[in-house]
């Protein structure tokens, strides 16, 4: 087993729980009550429910490895907005430190993808048929 590809997949599973369970929070604590935060901020409210169905969508997807690369990218421009829009103003440390570490999990698999027991790996791709 290639100790690069294990490190990936934990990455790849871990952030998509973390981002399954956010996404899941939103809705279990009123997605409204979400949208009209985002309002308070001067976001679309819609936008709310674009962001919970990316991570709820997107955080299975990633535990069971499908669009890493893809759902990655998509994870990480919310990480962007999150702490440019909300956490920016509270400093690094107890502000965005975590939300760092995360946009540079996502920013990783986004580059580098991950394919151990990852549904990609079954997916035929360009390269794998050129092989055939």
């Amino acid at each position: 087993m290639n100790k690069h590809e294990m490190g990936a997949l934990l990455l790849r599973v871990v952030l998509g729980i973390t981002f399954f369970v956010h996404g899941l929070a939103k809705i279990q604590g009123g997605i409204e009550n979400t949208a009209g935060w985002f309002a308070s901020m001067g976001l679309p409210g819609l936008l709310a429910y674009v962001v919970t169905g990316i991570e709820l969508i997107g955080g299975v997807a990633l535990i069971v490895g499908l669009g890493t690369k893809i759902v990655s990218a998509l994870l990480g421009l919310i990480m962007l907005g999150a702490i440019l829009k909300v956490k920016i103003g509270a400093g690094f440390m107890g502000g965005y430190e975590l939300d760092v570490v995360i946009l540079a999990i996502t920013v990783f698999l986004a580059i580098n993808g991950s394919s151990m027991f990852s549904l990609d790996s079954k997916i035929p791709t360009k390269e794998t048929q050129a092989q055939i």
